[in-house]
């Protein structure tokens, strides 16, 4: 076994493990973890098996095979709160209601221990938010990627989270996205239908099996239509778009959901470090790229969020049109 200043640690399965549960095995070769926190490192994804992520606690141990564990580092107990800027639409008693800004990070998680919007909420509602979602994740019933941004809304009394959970569960929320992505979905009004699983090669992504009827991973539903088309492909047919402006309606709200989904359709949203795909054509000159390194993030915002006020019963609804940066990379694609 070895251990590096990262905190890895690294056995070689022999020949008498063959066949065991992983997660049985790597807790008795290291008994300082237990076997639950040992299953939590599989299931987000911090265990490698000859270099491929496994997150299946039952899979079978395979003689010699090197396993690798990337133990996460501590963290505090609690949040501590954080004054920062939030731009709030609405706030009562029960519930907030916020413009997240890209780049700010919903809940603390590894690399983000500190300056989440969990942070400044607990400064701004100070005892007022529901504990319901744990120390680490106070009133949050949904999340927004740290560099997507848009309406959130959070839950100040557990009334109110146990309210907006079952709406979120229940697919009764609206909620609608603004994206830009690389070429145009065909059609250009669909529904995209998956399952979604972690990727076995990159535990930071998620895929569409490649098995249609597979069954693993989590159901997701995307509704979408495309609202813009720009440019025309130089080797496609003519209506073939360098890329488009798209609007994503979600029935499920699964990790990296429309990111995949816009993939899977090969439409990969601009600036989207892990789903994105690779420009060519236009898109590939000096302008444009001088446009995405200004832009450093996937071109996605949560324009619209609707729901029952889980305690007066009033329908809200917030909208927040698209910011800046995306506005400048929409009035450059308009160029084309």
């Amino acid at each position: 076994m070895d251990s590096s200043e990262e905190d890895i640690r690294v056995l070689v399965a022999p020949d008498e493990a063959a066949g065991q549960r992983m997660d049985r095995w790597l807790a008795d070769e290291l008994p300082e973890f237990s076997r639950s926190r040992i299953k939590a490192m599989i299931d987000s994804g911090h265990v490698t098996r000859d270099g491929d992520v496994i997150t299946e606690p039952k899979a079978k141990v395979v003689s010699e095979a090197t396993y690798a564990l990337n133990i996460p580092a501590p963290r505090a107990a609690e949040p501590e709160p954080e004054k920062m800027d939030l731009d709030i639409l609405h706030e009562d008693a029960d519930l907030i209601v916020i413009h997240k800004p890209s780049g700010l990070t919903v809940h603390p998680a590894a690399g983000n221990w500190t300056g989440t919007l969990v942070h400044g909420l607990l400064y701004h509602c100070a005892d007022s938010l529901s504990g319901i979602g744990g120390v680490e994740r106070p009133g949050i019933v949904h999340r927004l990627d740290k560099d997507t941004s848009g309406v959130m809304v959070v839950a100040k009394s557990d009334i109110a989270h146990n309210g907006l959970s079952k709406q979120f569960a229940a697919h009764s929320v609206e909620r609608a996205y603004i994206a830009f992505t690389h070429n145009a979905p065909a059609p250009k009004i669909g529904r995209i239908e998956t399952q979604l699983t972690r990727s076995s090669k990159d535990r930071k992504k998620f895929v569409v099996p490649h098995d249609p009827d597979s069954e693993a991973g989590k159901h997701a539903i995307t509704n979408y239509q495309t609202l813009t088309s720009f440019g025309q492909a130089p080797k496609g047919s003519i209506g073939t778009a360098l890329a488009a402006k798209i609007e994503c309606r979600l029935e499920t709200g699964r990790t990296h959901q429309i990111r995949v989904h816009m993939a899977h359709l090969g439409c990969g949203l601009l600036g989207d470090p892990l789903y994105g795909g690779k420009y060519g054509g236009p898109l590939a000159s000096k302008d444009f790229g001088d446009v995405l390194k200004q832009f450093r993030r996937q071109a996605l915002h949560a324009a619209i969020l609707g729901f029952e006020h889980p305690v007066s019963g009033e329908m809200l609804r917030f909208e927040r049109d698209i910011p800046d940066d995306m506005k400048t990379l929409e009035n450059y694609l308009g160029t084309l």
